[in-house]
Formats: structure tokens, C-alpha cells, sequence
């Protein structure tokens, strides 16, 4: 008797939702598919209906109907990275209150990876694409022959002139080199990130443009070419404070290699900001509860993310109407938050 009753369960259709909301087939359509017009009580009715009935829609067959999955595809560099955590769940909050989900793929920054799962949400069907490529111009290349709905997160390609949300990379950069110039460094050292991507170039480019104003040097053995890893902070962190002029201050271009500068002035037993001052671009909670607490450059994550979610619905909806629409590419305003870890130069 369980059994044949779960089969009824399973089989039943949107009539018999229907039936037991006591509402029409359409408005059982509507409420599934997250149109508006259906007031509160009959959305309430219709959802109750189906979790009583175990009802759940077929978007399989429903994506063969309408042409569409209903499903984006988001691609990360490195998805332990808090930053893109703190960006999916502004791509999440905005999805689900459009009736989409997503699928996320990791690529590890690697190139070929990142070009198969491409491929992979390509065969799927998905919707469009949110990016942050280990790779733009291959990228950007390859979307745009395919005339592909795609949105560029965080790392812009040089090439590309709309479709893209990011962070104003080089007024943050500037800001935080203001900072440490306005405690009286300068001997100011930078770890920069990957300067291939718009995010490592523009973040070089802020804090050049306040050391040229301010008429400091940015001497070579200050510049230490990191890829945005931990381990790269940790190497940088090592030879700038076994210089035998060391920096009184250094700019970290990212969280992760902040996190492997501080384990190499831990080690070397270097004071900050005593010794040295410290400002890493990238805010989390950690960030304040880290000892010293950092000075930090707070990025708009979840914004980052919601408005590229939105950016990419308005692309797909101007697809389906077949007018192709222009979208700019949105820059956020970054945030300096002044902490423990900088402080005035003693000397």
C-alpha cells in the first residue's frame, strides 16, 4: 500500500496542484515559473498544495518548452578565496528572487580548466555566464564569437568595453598608498598580484599614480610580483624584510597574500606596525579581528555580485527579445578602513 501510494504521489501533475489550491492551471504556472500578478494568498495556496503532494516541477522538459534552463553558470579563479564567497551570495540573493540557480565551477586559475567547464555550461544549456576569468582575452574571445549572454566579474579583459561589474581598483590602490604617505613612509613597498589581469594592472597603476605625486621612488626591489596566492605573500614578505634596506610600509594587493605576508613577518619577528606598517586590499571579518587589526581596503562583494546578476538577467531577457542590449561596464567604489596595522613612521 506505501508503495502504490508513492507512485500516486509521484505522478501527480499540476492539475491535481490545481484542484487541491483550489486555483487555475495558470496561476499553478505562474507561480512556478515566478511570474508576478499572483497575489500573496493564491502564491500561498499553490506552494502548500505542492509540498502536500510532493510536487515538483519538470524543468527539463520545461527548458525544451521555453528555450531556457533558468540556470546560470558562475566561474571562479579560487573558490576559497572569501572575496568570491562574499560575491556568489549577492549572484545567489539576486538569482533566486528572479526564479534562477546556478551553477558554480572552480577553475584553480587554470586556464585549459576553465576553457572545458566553459564548454561544459555551454552542452548544459545554461542561461548565461558569470565570469572571473584566469584568463580574459582567451575568454572574452571565445563568448563574444559565440554571441553568448556573459557578464565579466571582478577581472575586466582589456578588450572588453561593457558587460562587466568591478571594483574601482586603481582609486583603491591610490587611497591606500595616500595613506601610508600621510604617516610620513616612503620607503613604500607594493606586492602586487597578476599584472595580466585588470585587477593586479589597475591596483599597480593607483599606487604608482600617488607615489609620482607625492615625487617617491618606487625602487625595484620594493616591487615584488606576487599571483594573488598565499604563498606568493609569504615569499614576498620574506625578501622585503631581508633587504638590507628593508620597507617601513608594504601594500598587499590581495587577502590571501596578506595572509602569507603576516606569517612571514611572524617568522622573522618583525613588529607591525613597530616595525612595519601594513595595508591589505580586501576587508573581511577577520580583517578586525586579526592581531594587529588590518587596515584594509573594503571591496563591495555582495553588490559586486547582485548588480552583475542583474546586469546578466537584463542581457538574457534583451537576447530572448531579440534586441541586443549595451551594457557599460559598472565600477564600484572600494572603501579604506584604518586600522591597527598602520601607523605613523618613527624615525
Amino acid at each position: 500500500m506505501g508503495s502504490e501510494s508513492e507512485t500516486n504521489v509521484k505522478s501527480c501533475t499540476m492539475h491535481d496542484v490545481a484542484r487541491l489550491a483550489k486555483v487555475s492551471i495558470a496561476t499553478v504556472s505562474a507561480v512556478i515559473n515566478g511570474k508576478k500578478g499572483v497575489s500573496a494568498k493564491l502564491t500561498t495556496q499553490v506552494k502548500e498544495a505542492m509540498a502536500a503532494l510532493d510536487y515538483h516541477p519538470d524543468f527539463v522538459a520545461r527548458s525544451l518548452k521555453v528555450g531556457r534552463t533558468n540556470v546560470i553558470g558562475m566561474i571562479v579563479p579560487d573558490v576559497t578565496n572569501q572575496f568570491y564567497t562574499e560575491v556568489m551570495l549577492g549572484v545567489e540573493d539576486e538569482a533566486r528572487a528572479n526564479g534562477f540557480s546556478i551553477t558554480l565551477c572552480n577553475t584553480n586559475e587554470d586556464i585549459d580548466q576553465e576553457q572545458k567547464l566553459l564548454g561544459m555550461l555551454f552542452s548544459q544549456r545554461v542561461d548565461g555566464v558569470l565570469l572571473a576569468s584566469a584568463a580574459p582575452s582567451a575568454a572574452y574571445d571565445r563568448l563574444i564569437r559565440r554571441r553568448f549572454p556573459i557578464v565579466f566579474v571582478d577581472r575586466i579583459p582589456p578588450e572588453c568595453e561593457e558587460s562587466g561589474v568591478t571594483t574601482d581598483n586603481i582609486k583603491a590602490a591610490y587611497e591606500a598608498a595616500k595613506h601610508l604617505i600621510s604617516l610620513g613612509h616612503k620607503k613604500i613597498a607594493l606586492i602586487t598580484g597578476k599584472l595580466r589581469l585588470s585587477t593586479g594592472a589597475d591596483r599597480i597603476e593607483g599606487f604608482r599614480k600617488a607615489m609620482q605625486e607625492a615625487h617617491l621612488p618606487v625602487l625595484d626591489e620594493y616591487l615584488q610580483r606576487g599571483d594573488f596566492s598565499l604563498e606568493s605573500g609569504y615569499q614576498s614578505g620574506l625578501k622585503l624584510m631581508t633587504l638590507p634596506d628593508p620597507p617601513t610600509a608594504i601594500f598587499s594587493s590581495n587577502n590571501k597574500m596578506t595572509l602569507g605576508l603576516m606569517r612571514s613577518l611572524a617568522e622573522l619577528g618583525i613588529a607591525c606596525p613597530e616595525e612595519v606598517s601594513v595595508v591589505s586590499f580586501d576587508d573581511f571579518e577577520w580583517a578586525a579581528n586579526f592581531s594587529p587589526r588590518l587596515t584594509s581596503i573594503a571591496q563591495p562583494t555582495f553588490e559586486i555580485g547582485k548588480q552583475a546578476m542583474k546586469m546578466l538577467l537584463r542581457i538574457i531577457q534583451s537576447s530572448k527579445d531579440e534586441v541586443k542590449r549595451k551594457e557599460d561596464i559598472l565600477v564600484l567604489p572600494a572603501k579604506l578602513h584604518i586600522r591597527d596595522s598602520t601607523a605613523s613612521l618613527i624615525n
